[in-house]
C-alpha cells in the first residue's frame, strides 16, 4: 500500500516540494490514532522547514505539516475512549500533515467545533495552541488588559484578535497594507497601525496615554525587540514566537528594570507529549466554547490541491494573504 504525500526533495524554494506516492504509515502505535487527512494548515514554520532551517525533531514525520483536520481511521492500543473510528477531528502535529494520512497521538485531537466545517477546522490548531499557550498560560493576559499583535492580518493574528476581543481585551495590530489593517478591524481590532508608514511606538504611546500595552505577540524579533520594550507598559509582558526580523540586535535593558518587564519566548513543535496534551486540552476547554458560539472564526484565505503546495508556499511568502492558507488532499 502507498499513499500521496509532500516530499521535500532537497532544502530550496518552494518547487522543493513534490507530490510522491510514498510508504503507507504502520499502524497507530500505544495512544495513536490514524486519520484521513481532509485539510492540512500551512504555516511559516513549514516553510522555514522547507530551507532545511527548522529540521523536524527526532522519530517525526519527514513530510511538512503542522497541523490537519481529517477523519479517524483506525485506534492504536490505550486511546481514550471518548474517541472511535469516523470521528470527525482536527489536530496538532509534530509534522506529517501534508499528506493523505497522518498518525497522531490522541492528547493533540480535537473534535470539529460545531458549525466549523471539517475542512476550514485544519486551520484551528496550530494558531490556538500558539496564542492560548503563549499569550494566556504564559503571559497571563486577563480582561481588562491591552495587547499588541504584529502581524495582525496572519493567521496567528487573526484569531488572536477574536479571541482576545471575545474576552474584553483592547486589541493593538500591526500590518503593512490598508487592506490587511480593514480586514483586522473587522475582525475586532481597535487599533490598527500601518507599520510601513507609522511608528507603532508613538502611535500606542498616543493610544494609551503613554502607558503602553500589557501584551505584546511579536513574529519579528531582532529589528523589533528595542521598539517591543518601549511600547510595554508597568509589568509588561513580550512573548516573541518568530525571529522574520532576525535573531541578533542590541538593545538597552534600561527599561526592562523600569518597568519590571518580562521576555519570553517559545514554540509548539519541540515541546513533549505530555505538554502539548495540556495545552490542547486547555484549548478546548477555554478556545473551543467562542469557536462554537461563533465569536471566533476560522479565517481561510485560500486553499489548494496537494499536488499545488508549492503554490501554496509562494503565496505564503509574499504575505499577500489575511488568514490561513489550507492544502486538500
Amino acid at each position: 500500500m502507498t499513499m500521496k504525500a509532500v516530499v521535500i526533495s532537497s532544502p530550496g524554494g518552494p518547487e522543493a516540494l513534490e507530490v510522491r506516492e510514498v510508504e503507507d504509515l504502520p499502524a497507530p502505535g500505544d495512544g495513536e490514532v490514524l486519520v484521513k487527512v481532509a485539510a492540512a494548515g500551512v504555516n511559516r514554520a513549514d516553510t522555514v522547514q522547507r530551507q532545511g532551517k527548522y529540521p523536524p525533531p527526532p522519530g517525526a514525520s519527514l513530510y511538512p505539516g503542522l497541523e490537519c483536520s481529517g477523519t479517524i481511521l483506525a485506534l492504536g492500543p490505550n486511546v481514550p475512549p471518548r474517541w472511535a473510528i469516523g470521528d470527525q477531528v482536527c489536530a496538532l502535529l509534530t509534522g506529517g500533515g501534508y499528506a493523505e494520512k497522518v498518525v497522531v497521538p490522541a492528547g493533540q485531537l480535537l473534535p470539529v467545533p460545531e458549525g466549523v466545517s471539517l475542512t476550514d477546522a485544519a486551520g484551528l490548531p496550530e494558531v490556538a495552541c500558539t496564542v492560548w499557550s503563549t499569550v494566556f498560560m504564559a503571559s497571563h493576559l486577563s480582561p481588562g488588559e491591552s495587547f499588541l499583535i504584529h502581524g495582525g492580518s496572519s493567521g496567528i493574528g487573526t484569531f488572536a484578535i477574536q479571541i482576545a476581543k471575545h474576552l474584553g481585551i483592547k486589541v493593538f495590530v500591526t500590518a503593512g497594507s490598508e487592506e490587511k489593517l480593514a480586514a483586522c478591524k473587522d475582525l475586532g481590532a481597535d487599533v490598527c497601525i500601518n507599520y510601513k508608514t507609522q511608528d507603532f511606538v508613538s502611535r500606542i504611546k498616543e493610544e494609551t496615554d503613554g502607558k503602553g500595552v500589557d501584551v505584546i505577540l511579536d513574529n519579528i524579533g531582532g529589528s523589533y525587540l528595542q521598539r517591543n520594550l518601549n511600547s510595554l507598559a508597568v509589568d509588561g509582558r513580550l512573548f516573541i514566537i518568530g525571529f522574520m526580523g532576525g535573531v541578533v540586535t542590541e538593545v538597552n535593558l534600561a527599561v526592562m528594570l523600569a518597568r519590571r518587564l518580562t521576555v519570553q519566548a517559545a514554540g509548539l513543535r519541540n515541546r513533549n507529549l505530555t505538554n502539548k496534551a495540556q495545552i490542547v486540552s486547555e484549548v478546548e476547554k477555554n478556545v473551543w466554547p467562542a469557536v462554537v458560539l461563533g465569536k471566533v472564526k476560522p479565517v481561510v484565505y485560500k486553499t489548494f490541491p496537494l499536488f499545488e503546495a508549492a503554490e501554496s508556499h509562494k503565496l505564503m511568502e509574499t504575505s499577500s494573504h489575511i488568514g490561513k492558507i489550507l492544502l486538500i488532499p
